[in-house]
């Protein structure tokens, strides 16, 4: 836009130039000439047509001397670029319009070619600045965005870190109550039990055996709230993450989509499977990446376990890892599959009504 703006100040002041000298009704062709060129220059901004556009002008401005009058509009395309020298035959046609021409249109002529330099110097170093600019805001929108999603990332890590925290403290204390308060009512019930051996009392038995009631229900009680605590310490996913992180023998890609989470020990049973088979990667493996999906499907659940190792003297019947991962399958009814083409994949399906079998 600025280019135009340019143009069309260097076509007003050589045409008033071109005025000056001679009149309108005299010669209108060199008029119509430029304004076309000008305006072909514009429309292919290839140096290469600019070039042949400007030299079969400097070729008119010879057979029409006061052409030369709008040199400093054909020429304003290639000031400044690599072309630039090709101005310098603007020379030739000059040498032929300056002796003939009044010295006022000459020295207007002269003021012309500086100012439509000037003009194209203040455009580049314009485009320059505003190029910078844009840049600029695109780069900051760039570590804008980034900064964003790593801000979202720490949060991530943090809830992360912080359910692993709660899950973990929850354990301790399902521990805690399992090793205390229960082997304390366990030995008050075998003490309760030692004195209905020995004594002989009715009402002294019928009180004891009311308190080994009140305590044999305390600690059905507590057991109970001990494995739901202890269950509801075990997250899947946050089980599943903890391991992704701490797995650092190559890159693992982790994919986890299940919206209902599987029960307690479908729960145990693949992350063990999970355990085993990255432990199987760090042993038998030299994979430079790894991945883990597990995925929720209407009927089944589908866990993918897959590296891009080189399988060597593969024996499926050999391997205590791969029993153990195939008998935690079979446990719910599941299937294991186990391909080698392209690296080592493991293929396990479970039905969701198997699972709490």
């Amino acid at each position: 836009m600025n280019h135009i703006i340019d143009k069309l100040i260097l076509l007003v002041c050589c045409l008033a130039v071109y005025l000056f000298g001679r009149t309108f009704d005299s010669d209108v062709v060199p008029i119509l000439l430029a304004v076309i060129f000008t305006c072909l220059l514009s429309y292919f901004d290839q140096s290469r047509w600019q070039i042949i556009l400007t030299a079969f002008f400097l070729f008119i401005a010879l057979l029409l001397p006061w052409a030369c009058v709008f040199l400093p509009l054909v020429c304003y395309d290639l000031l400044f670029s690599k072309k630039q020298w090709f101005c310098l035959l603007a020379l030739l046609p000059l040498t032929l319009f300056f002796p003939n021409a009044p010295l006022a249109a000459d020295t207007a002529l002269c003021a012309l070619f500086v100012f439509s330099a000037l003009l194209k110097y203040r455009t580049i170093a314009f485009n320059q600045l505003a190029e910078r600019y844009y840049n600029l805001r695109d780069t900051t929108k760039e570590m804008s965005l980034r900064l964003k999603k790593q801000n979202q990332d720490l949060l991530k890590k943090q809830d992360t870190e912080l359910t692993m925290a709660t899950l973990g403290e929850r354990n301790r204390i399902a521990r805690e109550i399992h090793d205390s308060v229960g082997h304390l009512l366990s030995r008050a019930l075998l003490q309760i039990g030692a004195f209905l051996a020995v004594k002989q009392d009715p009402q002294t038995k019928e009180a004891l055996s009311t308190l080994k009631d009140t305590l044999s229900e305390a600690m059905t009680s507590i057991r109970a709230s001990v494995h739901d605590l202890h269950d509801e310490s075990i997250d899947l996913r946050t089980q599943l993450v903890d391991l992704n992180h701490k797995f650092t023998f190559c890159p693992l890609a982790f994919d986890y989509s299940v919206q209902n989470t599987p029960g307690s020990k479908l729960t145990y049973a693949l992350i063990s499977i999970v355990k085993e088979g990255l432990s199987n990667i760090v042993r038998h493996s030299a994979a430079t990446r790894a991945a883990i999906t597990l995925r929720e499907h209407p009927a089944f659940y589908q866990l993918i376990i897959s590296d891009n190792g080189r399988v060597r003297n593969y024996d499926p019947n050999n391997g205590i890892g791969l029993k153990n991962i195939s008998d935690r399958a079979e446990a719910f009814n599941g299937l294991l599959n186990i391909e080698t083409k392209n690296g080592f994949e493991l293929f396990i399906s479970i039905p969701k009504e198997e699972e709490g079998s």
